[in-house]
């Protein structure tokens, strides 16, 4: 029987006797056929699906038709893990049962995510010289616990607490991969997922596995199996992602870390306890000594990328992010150290045993991947990107911070043109925000380079002008204003206290989130209300949780609670906008795309950054109604809005029918929002 969206979805089809308060959406039913369409003629769409349209029913069910009628593999990639989880574990199940078709739908994980049991073997034998610590031991040991019981092997479902060093030690990986030889090889956990990949209808991703997949297939060699069409929700993602994967990034942690698991501090880590055949005592000294070189290295580069980083900062505590222009601006110190480190492991793996090959043989790889880095990021050679220097604040006993040098590709539109548009397969971009206002997906499409694709804009169903009391404080300070924080911290218990808490207050700097949440932190203690602020040691999964444990909550975040987060019902009722996501035009990212435009004639203002704030502006607003039975209000205490001319800009990307309230106060003349 052939699968056809419209009738899965109509009100007596077969997904609403199945899923308990089902309504039909006209708009769900028009983006299901227009991937449908879009399917079928392997094209380009770019899909706006309000929220409450319901878009992942509305793609899956074509994905199905197309995977099982056509025999055609479909990847579907998502930003977030409770995205890919709702797939696999709610959304994919429920239309196997609602659409009586037979298909496999498989959750693509990178190789790094599944555990060896050959290697966790291994370490086990080993654990007194390659773990010193005491707890780290008593984790390898609940590693060893949970891999008896354990029926995937994935990090993922570890319950345990597992520090780096552990997981990095008993992960497959390809480099001490023994393929076939492996005496764990039937029960190998990567492999058993490796063949499910590969027989699977429906693979589902995020879009770091994506695009780091389409980097590899541009050097002739990908990680997920091949593939028809491809759907990526939460696309208003896929330029960062994409950006990071086509570039690099050289990190002073992840160096010192890769040489501590060598030799520790202590004299222990994998090459003192190495075993050799013949003459391995002194080899293996070599190798030790090669070690200390590249950690001397390291620290005179990474020394040098501070120094040169603070001398471009204002913050006298931290070094910010500083763009970085020509090449060779520090000596490249580390890059021949490291090559020399790995030829000296590849020489002590011809004397080793054989499990032991394979493990130095993944050493001198990952040595060569970091010779390699540091080599391209001092020299600037990957094409198409901007470098910088990366540092947060400054250690007291170090005397500075740690940092890292990295490069990201200012404009992936023509790497995603070639590698993806350009294939002879369908691709369907959708999100909440795509546009920027009523129809404009002219950002979307010049970033991404999918010039050619359909656009459609679906609103969402909800009725937000009766839900969402929009409310603009005209009389807050200039967010330049020295008064501006004092201020921020005044309307935030105001009008916290409006609704009793079940509030959401979203920032757009680290610094001032934290400023500002200790200003207010007795006023919520007083009122009762949980309080809970990022980036203050609470992971934010745990953090989320809690807040929806008690109605009267309050949380500030950034960024990642822009967007993402799903509290659905009374627990969320009170979104408070600090200020508008205007990213600061001195990002080394932000600065070499407003180049780039201004040498193509446009404005890196009104073309770049101000679109960009307008869709994280939607996707803030888009936290306040998750189901048609929230109501709240969303409070913007940043005046620019109602001030400043650019703020039209933000008033016309409101869902239709949502009027801003404003706080004139007295004095304030009321600003016009007519174009």
């Amino acid at each position: 029987m052939t699968l056809h969206a419209e009738s899965m979805l109509c009100e007596d089809g077969p997904l609403s006797r199945r899923l308990v308060g089902f309504e039909m959406r006209p708009q769900q039913v028009e983006m299901a056929k227009l991937v449908e369409e879009t399917l079928a003629k392997r094209g380009r769409l770019l899909v706006e699906a309000g929220t409450g349209v319901g878009k992942s029913f509305a793609y899956l069910i074509p994905a199905i038709a197309r995977a099982v009628e056509a025999k055609e593999r479909v990847i579907i990639s998502t930003n977030t893990i409770s995205l890919q989880e709702q797939l696999i574990e709610k959304d994919l199940p429920l239309l196997r049962a609602a659409s009586s078709h037979e298909f496999s739908a498989v959750l693509a994980r990178g190789r790094g995510n599944y555990l060896s049991l050959r290697r966790l073997r291994l370490a086990s034998e080993r654990q007194e010289r390659l773990f010193p610590d005491e707890e780290e031991r008593h984790q390898l040991h609940a590693v060893e616990d949970w891999a008896i019981e354990t029926r995937d092997g994935t990090l993922s479902s570890l319950p345990v607490l597992r520090p780096e060093s552990i997981w990095e030690q008993v992960q497959s990986d390809t480099h001490n991969c023994m393929g076939k030889r492996c005496p764990t090889y039937d029960k190998c956990f990567y492999q058993s997922a490796r063949r499910r990949m590969e027989n699977a209808d429906i693979l589902v991703c995020n879009h770091a596995l994506f695009f780091s997949d389409l980097a590899m297939r541009a050097r002739g060699r990908g990680f997920l199996p091949d593939y028809t069409h491809v759907i990526l929700d939460e696309a208003h993602e896929i330029e960062t992602v994409a950006s990071e994967n086509f570039g690099s990034r050289l990190s002073e942690s992840g160096v010192k870390h890769f040489l501590r698991t060598l030799v520790s501090n202590s004299g222990k880590g994998y090459l003192p306890q190495l075993r050799l055949a013949k003459a391995g005592f002194e080899r293996i000294e070599q190798a030790v000594r090669c070690v200390e070189l590249s950690e001397q290295a390291a620290e005179g580069m990474f020394n040098d990328l501070w120094n040169l980083a603070k001398n471009g900062s204002s913050d006298p505590e931290s070094a910010g992010e500083q763009r970085v222009i020509g090449a060779n601006a520090v000596v490249d110190s580390l890059s021949e150290p490291m090559k020399n480190l790995a030829g000296m492991l590849r020489f002590l793996r011809e004397s080793a045993e054989e499990a032991d090959q394979f493990e130095l043989n993944a050493f001198a790889e990952r040595a060569d991947s970091f010779a390699l880095a540091s080599q391209s990021l001092v020299a600037q050679n990957i094409p198409g990107c901007v470098y910088w220097i990366e540092g947060g604040r400054k250690n007291k006993r170090s005397g500075r911070a740690a940092v890292s040098l990295q490069a990201a590709a200012v404009d992936v539109s023509p790497l995603l043109r070639e590698q993806l548009f350009s294939k002879n397969i369908s691709v369907v971009l959708t999100s909440a925000t795509l546009a920027t206002s009523l129809n404009d997906f002219s950002l979307a499409s010049r970033r991404l380079g999918c010039d050619d694709a359909k656009t459609v804009q679906l609103g969402s169903p909800f009725d937000l002008a009766r839900q969402v009391k929009f409310i603009i404080d005209a009389t807050m300070p200039d967010p330049t204003d020295q008064h501006f924080e004092a201020a921020l911290a005044n309307r935030i218990v105001r009008h916290v206290r409006e609704t009793d808490g079940g509030a959401f207050v979203l920032c757009t700097s680290l610094a001032t989130m934290e400023r500002v949440a200790r200003a207010v932190e007795s006023d919520f203690a007083r009122d009762g209300h949980p309080f809970f602020v990022q980036n203050r040691g609470m992971p934010r999964n745990i953090m989320l949780d809690r807040f929806k444990e008690d109605s009267r909550s309050v949380l500030f975040g950034v960024s990642s609670f822009w967007q993402g987060v799903d509290v659905r019902g009374d627990g969320l009722r009170n979104v408070i906008i600090t200020r508008l996501p205007l990213e600061s035009p001195y990002k080394p990212l932000t600065k070499a795309r407003g180049e780039k435009l201004a040498g193509e004639g446009g404005d890196s203002f009104r073309d770049d950054q101000l679109p960009r704030a307008i869709l994280r502006f939607r996707q803030g607003f888009g936290r306040l109604i998750r189901s048609s039975q929230d109501s709240g209000r969303v409070v913007v205490l940043d005046s620019r809005i109602a001030k400043k001319n650019y703020g039209r800009a933000f008033l016309k990307a409101l869902p239709e029918g949502v009027v801003p309230e404003i706080d004139e106060g007295e004095g304030i003349d009321p600003p016009s929002f007519q174009d």
